[in-house]
């Protein structure tokens, strides 16, 4: 997707909503940086306009940049240490480096700078230099260009026109849209536009805030869109003016704005959009279905969205709007779940499950545990700690470690029998919390936990899936503890009538090879999962575990390796077991962004492509299989020229926009798997040692309950969706 890459543009229809790249590609590269506006050029839709916030030098230059203060997105503190000064704006009082203190000139050695502290700083100290407008016009010669005067009073104040500035470069200049939040401006020069030519917008900012020129909230403005119409071909909003989002970062119902913005021939852009805020948790972390709630919700469509990342504007646009749910698959690649649709509700719930068949799941998983009554069941982890309230539970005081496991504070699955675990609740994991990223928190002990056996029932009832992958790990452990987890497994499989069906696929996965090869006898798919990293495999491993199954797992570094979260190089490891009639697939994708490269724009979509297209993986294990749905779906796989957005990244392709001593430092390699890595001991036997009470309980007759209560759910959910 990088630069470079051989790949043919194509024309979008007049009526697809607009594309502005604000600052070019401003959530990767510095704001309004060169290669900011370039790379926006080369990953967007043909007809991207190119975002430009003009400020005035104290010569009267216009320069493209983000904020009125230099400080933010510069290292101008740097060069003028002395030059700090004190201003009123907007009625607030306000310090730092402003650009009507210096000359153009003065301006030569500043560099620009990440102004967003989340995103990557690699790309600092560089040679990105402030741009003036015509810089961009001429140099950049992008196919639309859209200024925003932001503080057109501010620099009046300081004896620097504004008006005068656009008028006289609009003489050399083709602008096609200016945007200012105040009245006055554009009302001064609205008589000097034609506006087939350049239009002009009204920008709202918070609806409290208070318009300087007319001295109006901007909430009362949006009440008065005739009065706009007088001087403006159309206003930007902040998406929250269309679709509000409550105090808990829900979505609430969407306003009539875009409708009555139309009524009253206004065109409405809205602004605010990239891929790595926290927006609402409808959207399951995914920008796509955000833009799409913008532009293909059946009732409206805004004309435009001004977003920091435009390759997921225009992927969304051109690929993934107005797709239907029942279209066919354009790639063929199996979506397994990580603990049913784990990024939504409680992993391994029927919440979770009904969920993920709902959106679009090839296979749900199921990783098996035992409760001290001899019942399994699907929980993500041997530690009720780490997927239930159980610490808040009666049973909080039975905590214990385990050197074995290399668990200091656990209460295990089987210290409890099944009614037992069945009175906890669930607890959703947000693996990525320590970003502020939580996961659904009014789902944030939905469900109910699910037996091996209902699991079993509930997905052969399920007609679009096409199979189930029952993990199986720790089984060496448990048979000392007196647990025979195989024989539970092949029980219930045999119970549920899976052994004589060959509607659904059963896969059996462990990253014990031991485990593995006490199912050769039957006719499932084994999958033997490697959970390191890797950099190679030699060819006598890959025989070796031939001989015990017939599918690899792999985690995302054993393909493309990153280092400092950046692409550094491609591994041929996914190649070596393809060639050998391995099916390879990869885990784990989640949505939040800051589960993903730099490379991959913090877009979900971008990552799954890479490793599918990129890579040619057969499968993904995933959290939130809607995305990887609807990924599947998307009309661009079709194209037989692929656009630049959605064409895999060029492996170590931003490196070469970093200076030498910005480059992500050396890692240690990964390893080169051996024969010796996959070998194991057979397993020891079940330990014999007497259950507990309550073992006379059947999980065939528990069946029915649960059964019921996953159709119930998925019934909901259904009528939800629809």
């Amino acid at each position: 997707m990088h630069r470079g890459a051989n790949v043919r543009r194509r024309s979008i229809g007049r009526d697809a909503p607009l594309v502005i790249a604000r600052g070019g590609v401003s959530g990767l590269f510095p704001d309004s940086s060169y290669e900011a506006y370039t790379m926006a050029m080369e990953t967007s839709l043909p007809n991207v306009i190119s975002w430009c916030d003009v400020q005035l030098t104290k010569d009267g230059v216009g320069i493209c940049f983000p904020d009125l203060k230099l400080d933010n997105a510069s290292d101008i503190d740097v060069h003028y240490k002395n030059n700090k000064s004190e201003y009123l704006v907007n009625r607030v009082l306000i310090q730092g480096w402003f650009s009507v203190d210096f000359n153009f000139n003065d301006l030569a050695p500043v560099t620009l700078r990440q102004g967003v502290y989340i995103r990557t700083e690699k790309f600092d100290g560089t040679k990105y230099r402030i741009l003036t407008v015509q810089d961009v016009a001429n140099q950049v010669k992008p196919p639309g260009l859209w200024l925003n005067i932001q503080h057109d009073n501010f620099f009046t104040q300081h004896n620097l026109s504004m008006r005068s500035y656009i008028i006289s470069l609009s003489k050399n200049v083709l602008i096609n849209y200016i945007s200012s939040p105040e009245v006055t401006f554009l009302t001064s020069i609205v008589a000097r536009f034609n506006p087939r030519v350049t239009k002009l917008v009204f920008r709202f900012l918070g609806q409290d805030d208070v318009e300087p020129s007319i001295n109006q909230t901007y909430g009362f403005l949006l009440n008065n869109l005739t009065f706009i119409k007088t001087f403006a071909s159309g206003i930007l909003v902040p998406k929250s003016y269309i679709w509000p989002v409550d105090n808990s970062h829900y979505l609430q119902p969407y306003t009539s704005l875009v409708l009555d913005a139309h009524k009253e021939g206004l065109e409405i852009f809205a602004s605010e959009f990239a891929n790595d805020v926290h927006f609402p948790y409808n959207f399951s972390y995914d920008p796509t279905f955000e833009y799409l709630s913008f532009i293909d919700n059946g009732v409206f469509s805004v004309d435009g969205v001004l977003s920091d990342f435009p390759v997921t504007a225009s992927a969304t646009i051109d690929c993934f709007a107005h797709l239907n749910k029942n279209d066919k698959p354009r790639e063929k690649f199996l979506i397994i779940t990580s603990e049913g649709a784990s990024g939504d509700y409680p992993g391994c719930t029927d919440m979770a499950y009904t969920k993920a068949v709902s959106d679009g799941a090839d296979v749900l998983d199921c990783p098996v545990q035992m409760t001290k009554d001899g019942i399994p069941f699907c929980l993500g982890s041997i530690n009720l700690v780490d997927k239930t309230t159980i610490l808040q539970s009666p049973f909080s005081n039975i905590t214990n470690t385990d050197p074995v496991l290399n668990i200091i504070t656990g209460i295990f699955t089987f210290n409890l029998n099944w009614d037992e675990i069945k009175s906890l609740k669930p607890a959703i994991s947000s693996p990525w919390s320590g970003f502020g990223l939580y996961r659904n928190p009014k789902a944030i002990n939905d469900g109910s936990f699910v037996s091996l056996v209902d699991f079993l029932i509930y997905a052969k009832s399920a007609t679009t899936l096409s199979g189930v992958m029952i993990r199986i790990e720790k089984a060496d452990y448990l048979a000392n503890q007196g647990f025979g987890v195989i024989a539970a497994v092949v029980e219930a499989l045999r119970n549920t009538g899976y052994n004589n069906q060959t509607s659904k696929k059963v896969m059996i996965q462990s990253k014990d090879s031991s485990v593995l090869k006490e199912f050769k006898k039957r006719s499932y798919e084994l999958v033997y999962m490697i959970d390191d990293n890797i950099r190679d495999i030699e060819s006598a491993t890959i025989s070796e575990i031939k001989s015990f199954a017939s599918s690899v797992i792999l985690t995302k570094n054993s393909v493309f390796r990153s280092e400092d979260d950046f692409l550094v190089g491609k591994t041929d490891v996914v190649q070596k077991l393809q060639s050998s009639n391995l099916s390879v697939y990869v885990q784990r994708f989640n949505n939040e962004f800051v589960s993903q490269a730099w490379d991959f724009f913090s877009d979900s979509s971008v990552e799954i492509n890479n490793y599918i297209v990129g890579a040619g993986i057969d499968g993904v294990i995933t959290d939130f299989p809607r995305t990887a749905a609807t990924y599947r779906r998307n009309r661009c796989l079709g194209y037989k020229h692929r656009s630049l957005y959605f064409s895999p990244v060029e492996t170590g392709g931003l490196l070469q926009f970093m200076s030498r001593q910005s480059l992500p430092p050396a890692e240690p390699p990964s390893p080169i798997l051996t024969e010796s890595d996959v070998v194991e001991p057979p397993l020891p036997p079940v330990a014999k040692i007497t259950p507990a009470s309550n073992a006379d309980a059947s999980p065939i007759a528990q069946s029915s309950v649960v059964a019921g209560v996953l159709t119930c759910c998925l019934t909901i959910l259904l009528a939800d969706l629809s």
